[in-house]
């Protein structure tokens, strides 16, 4: 089963995504923090992450680099409301796949996840 790992402190959002990837067949793990983000990762097989960029004590940036040292070939999807151009290219560098701009279209968001999952299962 697919595994997705959603991380956003802002619990509408997790809850809405969880409704979504579950339908769609995902095995969901969520997180509100970088800490427990990084605890699930270490502990769950993923197949992808969407993961906020604002988030308080560790961002999204750090999480972000967190979870490409343990797993550098894990898809990560970004979610932002506050488009910030160094903030995105420190992103690119470190291996981001996509970005979401909050708020986001949720059709849009399941279907290029469930494209990279599919394209990541042929390699």
């Amino acid at each position: 089963m697919k595994g997705i790992l959603i991380v956003d402190d802002q619990q509408g959002i997790r809850m809405l995504l969880n409704e979504v990837f579950k339908k769609e067949g995902f095995t969901t793990h969520l997180a509100a923090n970088g800490f427990d983000a990084i605890k699930i990762a270490q502990e769950n097989t993923l197949d992808c992450v969407l993961l906020d960029m604002k988030i308080p004590g560790m961002d999204g940036l750090e999480i972000l680099a967190r979870l490409k040292e343990d797993h550098p070939e894990l898809p990560v999807m970004m979610m932002t409301a506050y488009v910030e151009q160094h903030m995105m290219d420190r992103a690119n560098e470190l291996g981001v796949m996509k970005y979401f701009t909050k708020p986001f279209n949720i059709f849009e968001v399941r279907d290029e996840v469930n494209k990279l999952v599919e394209k990541t299962e042929k390699i």
